[in-house]
């Protein structure tokens, strides 16, 4: 039998249940859960505990990728729980596991995910997945670095953003039914 494909989710650690942030990943969680898609992400609360719920709740894996030096609660509806030594090591593995990307709100330890991915998969270190991000935020941050990206001729339009959450699970799903 064909594994399930995994989509990493990004985000913030801050949200809390009934916050709009948390919901909107919770909800992400359960719309790719019931595309029969597992989740992987950071593993601990705010949206990375969000979307773990939203894809357990519905039959999927929620697989967190933990540091072990972070004084946080891992999210308990984890299915498995990767403990890693150090920060690096716990970026690797969450890239590792995704056939897919996506960026919810988040900060500086979210910004830095995503600037990883994108120039592993600019540099060719990185197969290209399917990457998107949802938000005003992202949007920005893309559209400035995209202007960048074009004048060192460098690969566009590797990163697709959305303002709208269904449009940004709906863009994965169909890119993971397309691409495997």
């Amino acid at each position: 039998m064909e594994r399930k494909k995994i989509v990493t989710v990004f985000g913030s650690s801050i949200p809390k249940p009934g916050e709009e942030e948390y919901e909107l990943a919770y909800y992400l969680g359960k719309k790719l859960a019931k595309n029969n898609l597992n989740v992987c992400s950071g593993g601990f609360q705010g949206i990375m505990d969000a979307v773990s719920k939203g894809a357990r709740e519905n039959g999927a894996e929620a697989i967190g990728i933990t540091l072990k030096t972070y004084e946080a609660i891992p999210s308990m509806y984890l299915t498995k729980e990767i403990k890693c030594d150090n920060l690096f090591e716990r970026l690797r593995l969450l890239i590792e596991h995704g056939d897919a990307y996506i960026v919810l709100n988040g900060g500086t330890g979210t910004l830095v995910e995503l600037a990883i991915v994108w120039e592993l998969m600019n540099k060719n270190a990185l197969a290209e997945k399917p990457f998107a991000c949802h938000g005003k935020l992202w949007k920005e941050i893309v559209e400035l670095m995209e202007v960048q990206i074009r004048r060192e001729k460098r690969r566009l339009g590797l990163i697709k953003c959305f303002d709208n959450i269904d449009d940004c699970a709906e863009y994965i799903i169909q890119a993971l039914k397309e691409k495997f």
